[in-house]
């Protein structure tokens, strides 16, 4: 890590090859004999690089936008093993994901069919879509990182379900082959994803018997990662035995949206300790490190690790924070922590997902690089932005 600081410079992201495959072939070994296909959500790390690993290793993806498509296919992927999700879609993106030939469309609500059957008649193509439903379960979880319940905006109501499959089949240019459902994000205890598929696998039971032609099943994603040593990520096959007998019954291929669960544990963000300060009994250690780089402990008070990139035994209780002029720009608050003299490294553990990805330019800082470690080697994957980058595209 101490190379790559002084090679790459920080702050800089710093993903592992090694963990990233192994996350992956973990999900499709507990899926065995089960037809499935494992949909890696972009949204937690789109970088191609990242992207590209998940395509050699055989994977699908769930994307969100129009620009994750774009990313993806950048990256190489098939794009009969997208499926589109979210709220949101615009007709543009729609009419690009149409044109580009990709699995399925996750649709959020009724109104978003109409729209998918009309772009797809005007291309004279049949559009294959699932319903999202929304089974009313409990993520147990953050609340802005939980999509199950009937508060939130995701999804179609599981007892309006019936319903709007069957007004489904007036459209000519849209064609219903599967059901989708995914209620959150960073579940520990995988209790709540078993009971939303078991509502999702009776619906998909019912509308079968009512004759619509479902081919696959979606469970979505929402497996977590241990961000702290006390937390005890979920086993895979601990989610799926509870339901590989009717999974293996159910004649549908099966599709699953894993992304922090992949590439959570198996990134870094290196920074660097610029200086340290006492405000009366508070100890402050400032890193070169920012919210803008990893805006999760701002935003969701969330606990990642920071260790030493060389071993210290010098440890003291301090605040870790970034230079933006914000009093949230903050990494940890009365941590003990371990080798934090100016000029020493340090890692942010468990960066992953929803590190680069939610990063900004706010206080016009430019984007950190990204880094790929494989086995002994490591590479560039991103360069840092520079000044010029910030105003790219403006004008005067």
């Amino acid at each position: 890590m101490r190379d790559i600081g002084r090679g790459a410079g920080t702050p800089t992201f710093v993903y592992s090859a090694t963990s990233i495959r192994d996350a992956y072939r973990d999900y499709d070994f507990a899926f065995g004999e089960i037809p499935h296909t494992i949909c890696y959500a972009v949204k937690a790390n789109s970088t191609l690089a990242v992207l590209r690993l998940l395509v050699e290793l055989g994977a699908g993806f769930d994307i969100v936008s129009g620009g994750e498509l774009y990313r993806v296919l950048r990256a190489g992927a098939d794009p009969a093993k997208v499926v589109f999700s979210g709220v949101g879609k615009t007709a543009h993106e729609i009419e690009y994901a149409l044109s580009k030939g990709i699995h399925s469309f996750n649709c959020e609500s009724e109104s978003e069919l109409g729209v998918l059957d009309e772009i797809a008649g005007r291309l004279d193509l049949q559009a294959r879509f699932a319903l999202r439903i929304n089974p009313d379960v409990d993520a147990a979880t953050h609340p802005y990182i939980s999509t199950g319940l009937t508060e939130h905006k995701f999804g179609i109501a599981i007892q309006h379900a019936e319903a709007v499959y069957a007004r489904s089949r007036h459209y000519r240019n849209i064609s219903a082959e599967g059901i989708s459902c995914h209620i959150g994000s960073q579940m520990l205890d995988p209790a709540p994803m078993v009971q939303a598929a078991e509502k999702i696998l009776n619906l998909a039971s019912l509308l079968i018997e009512q004759g619509h032609d479902l081919r696959h099943l979606d469970l979505g994603g929402g497996l977590g990662i241990a961000y702290q040593p006390d937390d005890a990520a979920p086993d895979k096959k601990q989610f799926l035995d509870p339901l590989r007998n009717r999974l293996a019954a159910c004649g549908l291929a099966v599709l699953i949206e894993p992304g922090r669960s992949i590439v959570g544990q198996a990134g870094m963000l290196l920074t660097e300790v610029l200086y340290r300060k006492s405000n009366g009994a508070k100890q402050f250690v400032i890193v070169d490190a920012a919210m803008n780089d990893l805006i999760r402990p701002a935003l969701y008070q969330s606990h990642h690790e920071i260790l030493p990139v060389d071993r210290s035994d010098d440890i003291s209780i301090v605040d870790v924070v970034g230079p933006v002029c914000e009093s949230g720009d903050f990494f940890a608050r009365g941590r003990a922590v371990a080798g934090a003299k100016v000029g020493d490294y340090m890692a942010l553990a468990s960066a992953g997902a929803y590190g680069f990805v939610q990063s900004s330019n706010y206080n016009s800082r430019p984007r950190a690089a990204e880094v790929m470690v494989d086995g002994d080697a490591w590479r560039i994957v991103r360069e840092r932005e520079s000044y010029a980058d910030l105003v790219r595209g403006e004008r005067i």
